[in-house]
């Protein structure tokens, strides 16, 4: 035999070697797909995934038994697929993904297995097949991005002016609260880092806390800044200062935490500055840092030295468990920074979620800035209960709680508190009517008196989780009236509301839209919500056609899940027969990173998520059964089994997926998962709505893509605006800092931090240069990398 003839011989056999195992494989992946496919067939959904699975079978079998004729039969059902592709998602590229990447690579197979001539000698039809491969991988490639709609730029209607009073005055040289100025406006009128300078910016210094990190912790703070110093927390809640200009620590406090108290979520966001008018000059603690503790404490240092302040509680520490009565350690942290207003320190505690309907109290204190004596308790159900319960007697427990950071007007007197919601999150019918009244809402407190003034509440009978989050923001509200003082909140359901800041009135319309019935509680369910119709964040109802993955198997998971569950858009009834979808989901919408306000030019920035939650009610015996008990049960166990909240005490607990993720580690829900917005102040319209984050760090197993394309990540922690025009946001799981125009909202620059960072940006000047600044510490909820550094950017120092 020549060698032409055995290397042909050879070729034969390699190619009769390659149908038998794509044949295999086609005929696999064709039973996996008819049998769920078949499922969801008789749940009503797509036929596709059935008729395509018995086809691929089909050519599966033929491509085995080495005939040619099951190779174009794929390609056929290929052409078929790209069709149906198209018809349900269009030209949007990432819809695409699960529906043709796996058809694709086995149409590369097919092609190659082709023969190129028949045993007659005539042409085959390979040349077919390879034309329909250049054509869809070449019309895909130049159709996609032509179809992507344009990122549309609307005029900004609100002129430029002063949208704040004396009291709101925006941040500038420094940065004295958790957001920003007093007004919480998380916004610089510094303007040295400007849209055309901004791609310069460099490190300029990393500091770092020295802190290990462990299960459960994150470090999400935003730092102040107050003089020369910048003042933050550690994960485990140590305070520390470190010089402004050069990041080198000038002390640090050690609070102490026990270990044990390590509650999921731990977090550390903020600190607060205090400054004792009544001191005399160089007077010990007469400036002081305040923070609380995740043994719930708060605790105040003196924020030259770092020493303890003697004269604040009992040696330093209020115990803000006094009144609480005992609990196990971690049921209550507090992870926000406190609100200083009139001398008093306003704080809430955080309250272990999901745990049992009567968990400690939601009671939001006020406490002297010098002191430490309370000043007021405000407990919606005790309201005579000024002070601390007498003797054996307690907070009320199970009411809603304040975790996030409240705001304050100094004029007026008033803190403004985003309330959660009642312990037993989703399930109602154990509430009283003084909880059904002001979980979810805005709540003012008349600081001098701890009294409520007025509460606007966002959901009737919440069931849903969708506490009010994030810490709102003071304006001055353009009105046809002129202005008027304002707040503005976000919510994790995707409104934004603006409310008169002195009666809790809204300043924009509200629609009460007919909300879905029935439930486990059909006789609680509002018949409506009201919506504000100022912006809102929420996107369409979800649909079969928008369920996504990274192939057809795990798509079509998500779909049979779809079909499976109640939904009747946002607000659907938590049920316990089936699942059911919660849309936007616990996670928001908005979370607690909280929205920043131009209130130069009248522009609002906003970060959020597009996820859905999918949950299920699990009747109390089957949850005692898997082992699912609160923290303080005898039978618990750390970690507990599954995603099981036991809410002991009600008839249910509860099985949540937030965010939606498949089997393999896939959002349900297609592209974009993540975006950023910016909205005209005055008239609420959007100017600009964008996709925030990159697909390269992220993927199924938590393995990276590598793909530096828009996809819109989820996102935890707020957006930084100045007052030249740039934004700045981490937040996103893809690691990066970045800066973004204000006017279009692309992005001018980025730099990948060492950490996740799930928090918000500040900036503050020290001898006239700017300086930007962000805690890369991550965010194990949200899976990325833990660090302890505090990063510094700046323009190169041409002097």
């Amino acid at each position: 035999m020549n060698e032409s003839a055995s290397a042909a011989t050879q070729s034969s056999r390699l190619r009769s070697l390659g149908l038998r195992l794509f044949g295999l494989l086609l005929f696999l992946t064709g039973i996996i797909l008819v049998v769920p496919g078949y499922k969801l067939l008789t749940l009503h959904g797509s036929a596709w995934y059935v008729l395509a699975g018995a086809v691929w079978a089909i050519a599966g079998i033929l491509v085995f038994l080495r005939r040619a004729s099951g190779l174009y039969l794929y390609t056929l059902s290929f052409i078929a697929t790209l069709v149906w592709s198209l018809w349900e998602s269009g030209l949007d590229g990432w819809a695409l993904v699960p529906r043709l990447d796996l058809p694709l690579v086995y149409l590369i197979f097919a092609v190659l297995l082709m023969p190129k001539y028949h045993r007659d000698g005539a042409k085959g039809y390979r040349r077919y097949g390879i034309a329909v491969l250049v054509l869809t991988v070449v019309g895909l490639v130049v159709a996609v991005p032509l179809a992507q709609k344009p990122w549309q730029v609307e005029a900004n209607s609100t002129p430029a002016g002063h949208y704040y009073d004396e009291q709101t005055t925006p941040a500038a040289q420094d940065w004295p609260t958790y957001g920003g100025g007093y007004g919480a406006q998380r916004y610089s009128a510094l303007q040295q880092i400007t849209p055309a300078n901004v791609s310069q910016l460099k490190r300029v210094w990393e500091y770092h806390t020295g802190e290990a990190h462990s299960a459960n912790f994150g470090n999400e703070l935003t730092p102040i800044k107050v003089g020369d110093a910048i003042y933050g927390c550690t994960i485990r809640h140590k305070i520390f200062a470190i010089d402004a200009a050069t990041g080198k620590q000038k002390w640090m406090f050690d609070p102490k935490t026990p270990a044990t108290s390590s509650p999921p979520n731990s977090a550390c966001r903020g600190v607060a500055y205090y400054a004792d008018p009544a001191a005399t000059a160089g007077q010990q603690c007469a400036q002081r840092i305040i923070v609380g503790t995740l043994d719930a404490k708060l605790a105040a240092v003196d924020a030259n030295t770092g020493a303890i302040c003697e004269d604040f509680g009992d040696h330093g520490f209020v115990d803000l468990m006094q009144g609480l009565g005992k609990w196990p350690a971690g049921m209550v942290s507090v992870t926000a920074a406190p609100t200083v207003v009139r001398g008093v320190v306003v704080t809430g505690q955080q309250v272990m979620d999901g745990q049992l309907r009567s968990a400690p109290s939601g009671v939001v204190r006020g406490y002297d800035a010098v002191t430490g004596k309370l000043r007021f308790a405000w407990d919606m159900e005790q309201p005579d209960i000024a002070t601390t319960p007498p003797e054996g007697k307690t907070y009320t427990p199970g009411t809603p709680n304040m975790w996030s950071t409240a705001v304050a007007d100094e004029k007026l007197g008033l803190v403004y508190l985003p309330m959660a919601n009642s312990a037993g999150d989703y399930y109602s019918s154990t509430r009283t009517a003084e909880e059904r009244k002001y979980s979810s809402s805005v709540t003012a407190l008349d600081v001098t008196t701890g009294k409520p003034r007025w509460v606007y509440q966002f959901i009737r009978n919440d069931v849903w989780d969708y506490d009010t989050p994030a810490q709102p923001s003071l304006v001055d509200f353009p009105t046809d009236k002129g202005l008027v003082p304002a707040l503005i909140q976000t919510t994790k359901q995707g409104d934004l509301w603006v409310l008169d800041r002195r009666t809790g009135q809204p300043l924009h319309k509200v629609e009460e839209q007919p909300a879905p019935q029935g439930g486990v509680e059909p006789a609680e369910r509002a018949a409506t919500q009201k919506r504000s119709l100022y912006s809102h964040t929420q996107k369409p109802d979800l649909t079969e056609q928008m369920m996504w993955g990274i192939s057809p198997f795990d798509q079509l998971a998500c779909r049979i899940q779809y079909r499976s569950a109640n939904y009747q858009g946002i607000f659907t009834p938590p049920s316990a027969d089936k699942p059911w979808i919660e849309y936007p989901g616990n996670n928001g919408g908005s979370d607690w990173g909280s929205i920043s306000v131009d209130v130069h030019n009248g522009v609002i920035i906003e970060n959020y998520n597009d996820l859905p939650s999918y949950s299920k009610l699990v009747p109390r015996a089957v949850d005692d059964a898997l082992g699912v008990f609160w923290m303080g049960d005898a039978r618990y166990k750390n970690p507990p089994p599954g995603r099981n909240r036991p809410q002991a005490g009600l008839p249910y607990g509860q099985d949540v997926n937030t965010g939606w993720v498949s089997n393999l580690g896939v959002i349900c829900k297609q592209p974009p998962f993540g975006m950023i917005k910016a909205i005209d102040l005055t008239s609420g319209k959007t100017l600009w709505d964008r996709p925030l984050g990159t697909a390269e760090r992220n993927g199924p197993w938590g393995l990276h893509s590598m793909l530096p394309l828009q996809i819109g990540l989820p996102n935890n922690g707020g957006v930084l605006t100045t007052r030249s025009g740039v934004a700045f946001v981490g937040a996103t799981t893809d690691d990066y800092l970045r800066a973004i125009d204000v006017k279009s909202g692309k992005t001018l620059w980025k730099d990948q931090l060492p950490a996740g960072g799930q928090e918000t940006p500040m900036t503050y000047e020290v001898n006239g240069q700017q300086f930007v600044i962000i805690m890369a510490g991550g965010h194990h909820g949200m899976m990325t990398p833990e660090g302890d550094s505090v990063i510094a950017y700046a323009l190169p120092n041409k002097s």
